[in-house]
């Protein structure tokens, strides 16, 4: 798929990015060969391969899940403008 000037001009409003006119062609080029790399890569059959979440066959190492800190909650709301059972009051934002 090669994507002409339009095409980029329209991909980079949509993006809110400014390009430059010069800048244009090299946009169009480099987005065309990603595009033909993913027809490429979406033409490879895949039938009976298990999707993966990375291609390492390891598993992460997690922590245990432990407080770690003391809870500070009255410290911090005393020095809160509201508060109201426990909870921070905060102005309304949406009508």
């Amino acid at each position: 798929m090669s994507l002409e000037k339009a095409d980029v001009e329209k991909i980079a409003h949509l993006a809110r990015l400014q390009i430059s006119e010069q800048d244009v062609p090299e946009y169009a080029r480099d987005l065309s060969s990603i595009l033909a790399l993913v027809e490429q890569m979406g033409a490879v059959d895949t039938t009976g391969i298990t999707p993966m979440a990375h291609p390492l066959d390891i598993a992460q190492r997690l922590r245990a899940d432990e407080v770690t800190e003391e809870n500070q909650r009255e410290k911090f709301q005393a020095i809160a403008p509201a508060t109201e059972n426990h909870l921070f009051l905060v102005p309304k934002v949406i009508e």
